[in-house]
């Protein structure tokens, strides 16, 4: 098994706006008074979110955000200071080195358990940043209307917009989602400028991975492995994995699948037979004990990943939206070529 962590970005395209740190990222500089000013205005904004018109009468002042990869897209775009705090467990990684350690200093770490409409009260937030199933759910009484009812606006995660009746989840390609919430936070927020050279350094971040990445027949089959024993959970097609296997050379075994985060059952994987399972390091089963349900759960002996012990682990952070996902695509990249013997 391959154990990396993908904590840090690096995009030359944004130089010019952020400031190069000890772990190699570059995060956003402070903001300017031309941001503070556009980011105090208290002008509506309207923004197109999951497929509804939104509108919001001024730019959001105490922000609360849902999980890492959420409040790492707020620090990304340097609005720690607009922040309330955020909600997250203790089970993502190791924060002392992140890309963003300085929005962690700052914000404030208002729980470790589950976001609740009683601690938005206490936090006197006037936006929450999370999404369906993370965060949001009509089972937890926590949702974008009910939060409305009390003068609390919302902001929704695209990764997990409904797509339909049911419930799945996803509209969009997973980075194309990250793209669209990074550009509707710079205008919600007056940092278009910032969003975009965000964006345009991501990118180009995608497109060099993509040049050394294997092409055609070259590219391994790829199984994502969440968690789940019985069944396992996996990502579909609208989840950050499908383009971080795909654009890092690998051909996604569940793309078939028009949802973000869902179960299927180890018959697909046997059938589908990847060549690498990628592993979402989270939670209180450890990597190395997900490592070992696979190599030893007979169902899956003949798979060819688990023959060859082709396992590679990333971070929670790097496999949901966030502003690691295309670091993640150059960590697999890298791992696919060494695969294909480059």
């Amino acid at each position: 098994m391959i154990r990396l962590r993908t904590a840090t970005v690096t995009a030359a395209a944004v130089a010019l706006a952020f400031t190069l740190t000890g772990c190699g990222a570059k995060v956003a500089s402070p903001a300017t008074s031309e941001d503070r000013t556009a980011a105090t205005a208290t002008a509506a904004v309207t923004i197109e979110n999951c497929g509804r018109q939104v509108t919001y009468a001024k730019r959001p002042e105490r922000v609360v955000t849902n999980d890492v990869g959420i409040t790492e897209i707020m620090f990304a775009l340097g609005l720690e200071d607009r922040m309330a705090g955020f909600v997250m467990p203790d089970d993502k990684g190791d924060l002392a080195a992140v890309p963003w350690k300085g929005g962690y200093d700052k914000a404030k770490w208002l729980s470790k358990e589950q976001i609740t409409k009683e601690l938005v009260l206490d936090a006197r937030a006037d936006l929450v940043f999370a999404g369906w199933n993370y965060g949001f759910g009509e089972d937890k009484g926590l949702t974008p209307d009910s939060l409305r009812a009390v003068g609390i606006d919302s902001y929704l995660l695209t990764e997990s917009c409904r797509n339909g009746p049911a419930s799945a989840r996803g509209i969009m390609p997973p980075l194309d989602a990250l793209y669209t919430d990074l550009t509707n936070l710079g205008k919600l927020f007056g940092v278009e400028g910032r969003a975009q050279e965000l964006i345009a350094g991501f990118k180009k971040q995608v497109t060099d991975a993509q040049a050394k990445a294997p092409q055609g027949s070259e590219r391994p089959r790829v199984f994502l492995y969440d968690s789940g024993q019985d069944k396992p959970f996996t990502s579909g097609r609208f989840a950050a994995p499908h383009d971080i296997i795909t654009k890092a050379g690998g051909d996604h075994v569940m793309q078939d699948l028009a949802d973000s985060w869902t179960t299927v059952g180890w018959e697909s994987v046997v059938e589908r037979d990847p060549e690498v399972i990628v592993i979402n390091d989270y939670g209180d089963t450890t990597a190395e004990q997900k490592k070992q349900f696979l190599l030893s759960y007979p169902p899956l002996a003949q798979v060819s990943a688990v023959k060859n012990k082709r396992i590679i682990v990333l971070d929670y952070v790097d496999l949901v939206e966030s502003p690691r996902n295309p670091a993640a695509i150059t960590t697999l990249a890298d791992y696919f070529g060494t695969v294909r013997g480059r």
